[in-house]
């Protein structure tokens, strides 16, 4: 349980080379102590920098365990510059009272226009070409070459990057067809069909926009690759185990599929010195690429700055609005008042009992909100700084306290 530190002794752990922009924002804001390291660290070495951070940064390598969570007693908060979370024990994370930050929505366009040159190429012929001429040849037909112009695009989940991918699509010409969970408001002329068994039927190039859950994991099998059209093309950009990789790999050798362009694998390498092992591998018309749909100069420098934001908006003002396991909790300041922040498990009374220990004291509540989420929840208030000391006093004697911490 924390008091309000200085900033200067509020330690940050930034791992595997996250964007300058990401220092920039925290030493604007006033945070100093930051241990910068351009790698990923082993579980060993993650437990020992750890365990006197407040708030550590890290990419897709880095793993926090249950293991390395339960040993960082100082912890109140984690980023994750990029898109994904898996890396992290979320319900650990939740249960220790600690909120998990990511940038969503940074890198949408570099991935778009990945998928969109990616498209280009495949209906070319260009990756089956290209490997030829590096051996010698000089394959100079145009059988199964085309131009994207009047193809039907076909996005499976229209999310912030398939509906911007739509958008650049439609400006070449190209007709697209989308299919969600959700009824989405389309973009342009973009049409939304009424199952993904429609879309698969229709579309000359099938491109994957959707989350990792359940219900997508394994969703591209034999059946949906059989159901394509014959002599489409593939593009996954999105999570490795939407696809089961044998089944792709069978439409392609059939010549169901001219060709595809995959960017995500059900496993991948944990570094740059293991090999990578795919059947894929084995296709000249297939693109394969090491996951970098976001991995550009602009979406590295977007990235540090939202994720860097939200570890400020945090730090100085409890401020949880995108965490993605946490209760989103937010309310402006109040002149001449402390915030305390009071982390606790979600069980009846906790609200009334805190409620009626501050009436007690003649304690006065200036603002306050709360919120749960599964078994924790979360209270921001601000009271008079006069008595802030007090209330403090009374949150820690709440037996359902996680954490509790004092902004001013």
């Amino acid at each position: 349980m924390t008091l309000s530190l200085n900033k200067d002794k509020i330690r940050f752990l930034l791992l595997e080379g996250v964007h300058d922009n990401a220092l920039k924002v925290l030493n604007e804001a006033g945070y100093t102590n930051i241990e910068y390291i351009k790698t990923a660290l082993d579980e060993d070495e993650l437990i020992e920098k750890i365990k006197d951070a407040h708030f550590v940064g890290i990419r897709s390598r880095t793993q926090l365990t249950a293991k390395v969570l339960e040993s960082a007693d100082k912890l109140i908060a984690i980023g994750c510059f990029c898109i994904g979370t898996n890396q992290v024990d979320l319900q650990t994370a939740l249960r220790l009272g600690i909120p998990v930050f990511n940038a969503p929505y940074s890198n949408t366009r570099s991935v778009a226009e990945l998928v969109l040159a990616e498209t280009i190429m495949l209906m070319r012929g260009i990756p089956e070409k290209n490997a030829v001429v590096h051996r010698g040849g000089w394959n100079k037909s145009a059988k199964n070459s085309y131009e994207v112009r009047g193809k039907t695009m076909g996005i499976v989940g229209y999310g912030s990057i398939g509906s911007q991918l739509s958008v650049l699509a439609e400006s070449l010409g190209m007709k697209v067809i989308y299919h969600d969970v959700m009824t989405k408001l389309p973009l342009g002329n973009a049409m939304q069909v009424g199952s993904l068994d429609e879309l698969l039927a229709k579309a000359d190039v099938v491109t994957l926009h959707v989350p990792d859950l359940p219900s997508t994991r394994g969703m591209m099998t034999k059946q949906e690759f059989n159901q394509m059209k014959n002599g489409a093309f593939f593009i996954n950009a999105a999570r490795g185990g939407c696809v089961v990789i044998e089944d792709l790999a069978d439409a392609l050798s059939s010549g169901k599929l001219l060709g595809a362009a995959i960017d995500v694998f059900p496993k991948e390498p944990k570094s740059a010195d293991e090999e990578f092992s795919s059947p894929l591998r084995a296709f000249d018309n297939v693109i394969l690429t090491p996951h970098v749909g976001g991995s550009t100069q602009e979406a590295q420098a977007n990235i540090g700055l939202e994720v860097a934001e939200k570890f400020v908006k945090y730090s100085d003002q409890g401020d949880t609005t995108s965490a993605v396991n946490f209760p989103n909790v937010s309310i402006p300041f109040t002149e001449g008042t402390h915030r305390l922040l009071h982390i606790h498990r979600n069980v009846p009374g906790v609200l009334s009992q805190i409620n009626a220990s501050f009436a007690d004291a003649g304690i006065n509540i200036m603002a306050q909100s709360l919120m749960t989420r599964d078994d924790v929840g979360y209270l921001m208030m601000d009271v008079d700084d006069n008595d802030s000391a007090q209330a403090m006093k009374r949150l820690r004697a709440v037996p359902e306290t996680l954490r509790v911490r004092v902004l001013f």
